[in-house]
């Protein structure tokens, strides 16, 4: 099957070796994405903040791939702290509350840059 690839503005993606996302036939992988600011401008500020940051950034790649926040099927969503999920909960569900996809929190040590504080994935399926 075909893979169609999009990247997105992560200095990770050319150093480490990987997409932003992956289409292959109806699925589209998103990888982990960080709340990464577009060039020129700060880090969002606050854990919702920075999910709706996740979120623009995961919707980007997935319409580059053909895909819509509508099309989501799983998202998985990694916190450094417990006591942002409420927050970073509210955003999914204004990210993702249409489509209702299956979804994990996970609390981990954590994250690549010590200033982010979630990172989500998401697959889709069109």
């Amino acid at each position: 099957m075909q893979r169609s690839y999009h990247h997105g503005v992560s200095p990770y993606e050319a150093t480490f070796g990987f997409a932003r996302a992956v289409r292959v036939g109806d699925a589209i992988h998103v990888a982990g994405t960080a709340p990464v600011p577009e060039p020129g401008t700060s880090l969002a500020v606050g854990p919702y903040a920075q999910m709706i940051r996740c979120g623009e950034i995961a919707a980007q790649a997935l319409e580059a791939l053909g895909g819509s926040m509508d099309d989501v099927v799983r998202t998985r969503m990694f916190i450094v702290n417990t006591q942002d999920a409420d927050d970073v909960g509210r955003a999914h569900k204004e990210l993702f509350g249409n489509v209702s996809p299956a979804a994990t929190m996970v609390v981990v040590a954590a994250l690549l840059d010590p200033q982010w504080l979630v990172e989500i994935e998401v697959e889709a399926v069109v």
